[in-house]
């Protein structure tokens, strides 16, 4: 070992990081889901500009999902065979946010400017979205892969999941601002709702000069780690397409991880922006109350995240801490539900368009809050438990394969999560939705709450459920990883020996 790393390491094999390189390193996470915010107005879009009906705009979706998916285990093959003079995981940071970058600004500049011929247009927006999600894929590897080499420490490594959290709780609390915004600069009554070209440039433009300073701060914090000493046995490993299967095959702790993570990520998906469209533009009356509620409760939820991870991961362990996250998300959930369907939503829109405080708005906030704090413990703690999974896997084989454990999960994720768009579509065309989504302007109907209502809490509550059973059978408690780290610093201190030239 160096000189350079020595300072990092302690006697037992446990190498830790300075707190600022793990916050740092976790805004990769924060530029990519910058790029997945910006994509959640695709089906509008499409709807606009290409001429594609609800449903086709809907399957797009799914099938980008699928495609990006697809792609994951060949890109975490190249990551685990990739060792060079920048690194493992650097040069799919910077090379996938110029693809993001590049990408985005042709689907959303260049896609309408095509001649108007629906099919030309669409053909064209499928081609360079593909190329858009290898570009994604390239740089969320990396967000998985990475963490097991950042620390090892399990103390620190839960401490991702509270950087992620908050930067996720202010990032979407400030876009949902800014999208409700940019939707009431850019949204014409002539146009009956349809959002013009300049709400699509001006997203955009946030989303990549943020996530583009966000991916430089993250290779700036992870730089002093992206290094062999720090991968996994401390020497290369010879990985091959067999090791997929397998891995998937006899690592229990991912595959208990897929399954919670994915119907997790599923239902919690379904709660598009059409979704809060009706929501908060039909069933309050106002949209731009949603960008109001969610700036009151995203600090307390966040300090609640703080708390829930901080206190229940480095105490009780990863898996205790999500299965709680779980449980209290199940209760809140449910209750929001109830709420929103007995309740008069109508009453938190007063005079003006001002906020109006009353029972509903009230247990609104309160729930909210608890549904932030729950959401982040169980939703922000998956990263660092594939960091687990990872050092499991040096345990059990011998072999380090970050790059494979990260896309091997993301893989079964995003296959299944790449369903939400198409169930959030299909259950507003089975209502009469099947040309275009609902807007702000679309009229009350009660078969319209009940479908918004249950695509915001009835599918989160379903995939928590599943995250409930799946943890049962999920091995890595806090004694188990406690034993796993001895056994992976002992075969550690045994190839690091081995490499060592004879006296």
């Amino acid at each position: 070992m160096n000189h350079n790393s020595s300072k990092y390491y302690g006697e037992n094999g446990i190498h830790r990081v300075p707190l600022w390189r793990i916050g740092g390193f976790a805004l990769n996470n924060t530029a990519t889901n910058l790029y997945l915010f910006l994509m959640g107005y695709v089906a509008y879009y499409l709807g606009g500009f290409v001429g594609v009906a609800t449903v086709t705009a809907s399957s797009f979706a799914m099938m980008m999902r699928i495609w990006d998916g697809v792609t994951d285990p060949f890109i975490g093959f190249v990551v685990d065979k990739t060792n060079g003079r920048f690194g493992k995981n650097r040069p799919f940071m910077v090379s996938g946010n110029l693809i993001l970058l590049t990408m985005s600004f042709v689907l959303f500049h260049v896609t309408h400017r095509l001649p108007e011929n629906n099919t030309l247009r669409f053909g064209f927006f499928i081609v360079v979205a593909a190329v858009f999600y290898i570009g994604y894929t390239f740089q969320c590897v990396v967000t998985k892969s990475a963490q097991s080499c950042l620390t090892n420490d399990p103390k620190q490594r839960p401490l991702f999941a509270v950087f992620d959290g908050i930067y996720n709780t202010v990032l979407f609390t400030a876009l949902a601002i800014v999208g409700a915004s940019l939707m009431k600069k850019h949204t014409t009554p002539e146009l009956d709702g349809i959002l013009t070209t300049g709400f699509y440039h001006d997203m955009w433009l946030v989303t990549v000069v943020f996530s583009a300073i966000f991916t430089a701060i993250a290779v700036f914090s992870i730089a002093p780690k992206d290094r062999t000493e720090f991968f996994g046995t401390g020497k290369p490993v010879k990985v091959g397409l067999k090791d997929y299967w397998d891995t998937l095959r006899g690592n229990r702790a991912i595959q208990m991880l897929v399954v919670s993570a994915s119907t997790d990520k599923l239902a919690a998906s379904t709660k598009t922006s059409t979704v809060m469209i009706v929501l908060f533009g039909v069933l309050v009356g106002n949209y731009s109350l949603s960008g109001t509620l969610t700036g009151l409760v995203s600090i307390p939820g966040t300090l609640l995240l703080i708390f829930g991870v901080a206190g229940l991961a480095t105490t009780l362990g990863q898996r205790k801490a999500m299965l709680i996250g779980s449980w209290g998300e199940i209760v809140v959930c449910g209750l929001l539900g109830v709420l929103w369907l007995i309740g008069d939503p109508t009453t938190m829109n007063g005079p003006g368009g001002a906020l109006q405080w009353g029972y509903f708005t009230i247990l609104y906030v309160v729930l909210s809050i608890a549904q932030v704090g729950f959401q982040g413990v169980a939703g922000n703690i998956v990263i660092p438990m594939t960091a687990d999974c990872a050092d499991y896997e040096v345990y059990r084989t011998g072999k380090y394969v970050p790059g494979m454990m990260g896309t091997l999960f993301s893989f079964v994720d995003k296959i299944v999560s790449s369903f939400a768009p198409m169930v959030a579509g299909l259950m507003f065309a089975m209502i009469g939705f099947k040309d275009q989504l609902p807007t702000a302007s679309t009229p009350y109907s009660p078969s319209l709450r009940y479908v918004a209502v249950f695509l915001a809490y009835g599918m989160i509550i379903l995939g928590c459920l599943c995250n409930v059973v799946a943890l049962k059978f999920y091995p890595l408690t806090k004694e188990k990883m406690a034993s796993i780290q001895e056994e992976v610093a002992a075969i550690k201190a045994r190839a690091m020996q081995e490499a060592q030239p004879p006296a």
